[in-house]
């Protein structure tokens, strides 16, 4: 028989139609089981607190300063001492060296003693008087040398001089035969030198009128860095 001629129709349901009807209830059981689940995650969850994430500030404690300290000026440097300054030529001064025997540097209180007693070869000779023509050094360029020579050098670096009166006693030829030291300079070191400076040296003989005569006399020799 036709299908035509069956008044009933018959529709056949397909998987499709079978799933569109449960969808419904699908949604609904998705949507409880969610609830159910997030209500279970807080409920379960154990406690979170908030740490304290703030930070203390340090307060800075104001010092009074120190005065203020003036800072002397450096010292001024050492002035270096004078140094002897030697001539190229022997013609040198006698004012810078050696100081001129006379009567107004060399006073009569101021001569050399008279021999000691029991000394017959000194007896002879006669103290300087202003009758007499004094007697002068042969070779004053060789007295100047041995000056610069026998001046102690820590004397002269630190400029330190003196005058050194010598008692000489010297005979009728000009030869030094007896020398000392008559008044001291204040330097042992600048006396004993200028007896050194002399050893050796000869000078013009004293002349009394026209006779040479043995004297005694003082000399004056003057140590000074220029």
């Amino acid at each position: 028989m036709s299908t035509h001629d069956n008044p009933k129709t018959f529709i056949r349901e397909t998987a499709n139609d079978r799933f569109k009807e449960k969808f419904a209830d699908w949604l609904w059981g998705s949507i409880a089981a969610a609830v159910v689940l997030h209500f279970l995650i807080f409920a379960l969850f154990p406690d979170m607190t908030a740490a304290d994430a703030s930070f203390e500030t340090s307060s800075l404690e104001a010092i009074d300063l120190p005065p203020e300290i003036d800072i002397p000026p450096p010292p001024q440097p050492i002035q270096r001492p004078a140094t002897p300054v030697i001539s190229a030529s022997a013609d040198i001064s006698e004012d810078i060296t050696i100081a001129p025997t006379t009567f107004e540097d060399n006073p009569i209180e101021d001569l050399p003693p008279p021999p000691p007693a029991g000394g017959d070869a000194l007896s002879q000779f006669q103290a300087f008087s202003p009758s007499m023509v004094r007697p002068e050094v042969r070779n004053r360029a060789e007295l100047v040398r041995r000056m610069q020579r026998l001046y102690p050098p820590f004397l002269r670096d630190a400029g330190i001089g003196g005058t050194t009166v010598l008692a000489l006693w010297i005979d009728e030829e000009g030869e030094v035969v007896r020398s000392q030291i008559g008044r001291s300079s204040g330097q042992q070191q600048l006396d004993q030198a200028a007896l050194q400076a002399l050893e050796g040296l000869s000078f013009t003989p004293a002349m009394n009128r026209d006779r040479a005569v043995p004297v005694r006399l003082s000399w004056a020799i003057t140590w000074q860095a220029n």
